[in-house]
């Protein structure tokens, strides 16, 4: 698909008709924004808009008015082509901290180039349940150093109320948990989310990263999903560039906490 196509899906499968990340999350739009409401462990933020300059003011103070009221710490994710020009300027003056910029990333999943065997000693095991959520999370906090307890809590949630859209593995070096991922199917879209993986820094460099994105990318095309999406570090860029994934934009968190 030509990647403008390919972008203009992403931003109405993934944005604009959003569904819910979460139990106990909605998804409502307000005006010409789409954001999302969770409890307090879940996502909270702003997914679309569709803003001009004479109201994008007006608009972003809505959104600090609605989530200051529910005490929620929100994201407004900004994407490169979001409009008006410099709305990330205008979000950092109504007190919102910018995070780290990342890729937007997209790949055929029945296309992508094999990852390599994991090393000897190393398997992959599959979470259903607490213990694993928990591994997941002790990978997470040794791979990026902060506290992941959000992480298991939402994956459990997840778990249990809608396991069919989630996909979570541990890769276990002699019973060890050295790397994890997920993989959130969106239901009634071609895409499935690739997030959260991390190697922890003694097990790096040895493909276990990449064989891990092959294999939700199997899971992915036997569920009906074509398409994976993924926010990239400028770490995991080169090495999701080289399995053939494409860049289609730029995505930047601002986070605003009441």
């Amino acid at each position: 698909m030509d990647p403008t196509e390919l972008l203009a899906l992403v931003d109405r499968d993934l944005r604009e008709q959003a569904r819910p990340d979460a139990p106990g999350a909605h998804v409502e739009r307000c005006g010409n924004v789409v954001r999302q409401t969770a409890p307090a462990h879940g996502w909270n933020g702003v997914l679309w808009s569709r803003l001009d300059a004479a109201g994008a003011d007006a608009a972003i103070a809505g959104q600090i008015a609605h989530f200051t009221r529910l005490r929620r710490e929100f994201e407004w994710k900004v994407y490169g082509h979001d409009r008006p020009a410099g709305l990330g300027r205008r979000l950092t003056r109504a007190g919102f901290v910018p995070g780290p910029v990342e890729t937007l990333m997209v790949g055929e999943a029945a296309r992508l180039h094999p990852g390599p065997e994991l090393p000897d000693g190393v398997r992959v095991l599959p979470v259903t349940d607490a213990a694993g959520a928990g591994l997941v999370a002790e990978v997470h906090h040794e791979a990026f150093g902060t506290d992941s307890a959000w992480l298991r809590d939402q994956l459990l949630a997840r778990l249990a109320a809608d396991p069919g859209t989630v996909v979570a593995v541990v890769a276990l070096a002699g019973g060890v948990p050295v790397s994890a991922a997920r993989m959130e199917l969106v239901p009634g879209t071609p895409f499935a989310g690739l997030w959260g993986g991390g190697t922890v820094p003694a097990w790096r460099g040895r493909g276990i990263y990449r064989a891990l994105v092959a294999h939700r990318a199997r899971a992915a095309s036997r569920r009906g999903h074509r398409y994976l999406q993924v926010d990239a570090s400028d770490e995991s860029r080169p090495i999701l560039h080289r399995l053939g994934f494409a860049s289609l934009t730029t995505t930047t968190p601002y986070v605003y906490a009441p």
